[in-house]
């Protein structure tokens, strides 16, 4: 369990697999690396797998509140990738986003992309208006929470919708704490997956990128992640789609063996030494 700088920021990473095809494997808001490891074990013998913590997530130090949250991750995951060998990118959640983003704009250091429940609220609500209000119903306490100060609000609000189906009093203690501190790293990443400042929609980044991609979803999550996924199939020109039957929006972490299976059969598809870019 290596720690080092990574994107200018102390990062701590895991190493899992014994396969030949090199994965960077990206954890969502509130996770932390070792959230794949089940995933993993079903992918063993196919991949090599590094997953790091995200800024101020697990080990890996504090976000200072520099920049934008989004973009200082995305620079640790590049000190990760190899500009001479393109590897295949899995990414969950806000861990999506990044992975997203870094193939628009550097395809050339993508093999493949999964991209499990990516949260791209951006395609969604431009594709589906409606949204923006149902989701103000649904989340503005969340907003409200935050912006009174209330973090364990805030954290039980967002982990009651985005979670992985238990209610706030069934987590363990020592968990719920570690959310609560967390709780301002998932406003801090909004602006770039509300909003598309890095303008990967807006400027035609998606429409142009020709990564083999494979989007994941549970059948049991929140409406706007069909929507993103639908928004997404639409303009990618090469992706295809699972659904997860029982799955929320944890499910590489709930449902592992599925979730392993689906990206084992995708990745077959995807030569390990695919053609130049041109």
């Amino acid at each position: 369990m290596p720690v080092d700088r990574r994107g200018g920021v102390e990062t701590h990473w895991l190493r899992m697999g014994q396969g030949r095809r090199q994965a960077l494997l990206l954890h969502c808001s509130l996770g932390h690396s070792g959230g794949w490891q089940g995933m993993a074990r079903d992918l063993d013998d196919m991949l090599d797998m590094v997953a790091f913590d995200l800024p101020g997530h697990g080990r890996s130090a504090d976000w200072d509140g520099q920049g934008d949250l989004q973009s200082v991750a995305m620079g640790m995951a590049l000190d990760f990738l190899d500009p001479d060998q393109p590897m295949d990118l899995i990414g969950h959640s806000f861990g999506g986003t990044i992975a997203l983003r870094i193939a628009v704009e550097r395809p050339e250091l993508v093999r493949s992309l999964v991209l499990i429940e990516p949260v791209f609220f951006a395609v969604a609500m431009a594709d589906r208006p409606e949204l923006t209000e149902a989701h103000e119903a649904e989340m503005g306490g969340f907003d409200r929470a935050m912006a009174a100060g209330d973090t364990e609000e805030a954290t039980r609000i967002f982990t009651g919708f985005w979670g992985d189906g238990r209610g706030w009093q069934d987590l363990p203690e020592a968990q719920r704490a570690a959310m609560i501190r967390r709780i301002p790293l998932v406003h801090a990443g909004a602006p770039q997956i509300y909003g598309d400042r890095a303008g990967i929609l807006s400027g035609g980044g998606l429409d142009r990128l020709g990564t083999p991609t494979l989007l994941i979803e549970g059948a049991q999550s929140p409406q706007y992640i069909a929507a993103i996924n639908d928004g997404l199939m639409k303009r990618l020109r090469r992706a295809e789609r699972a659904v997860i039957d029982g799955a929320g929006h944890m499910v590489p972490i709930t449902h592992p063996e599925p979730v392993a299976a689906q990206v084992r059969g995708f990745l077959e598809t995807v030569p390990e030494n695919p053609p130049a870019l041109p």
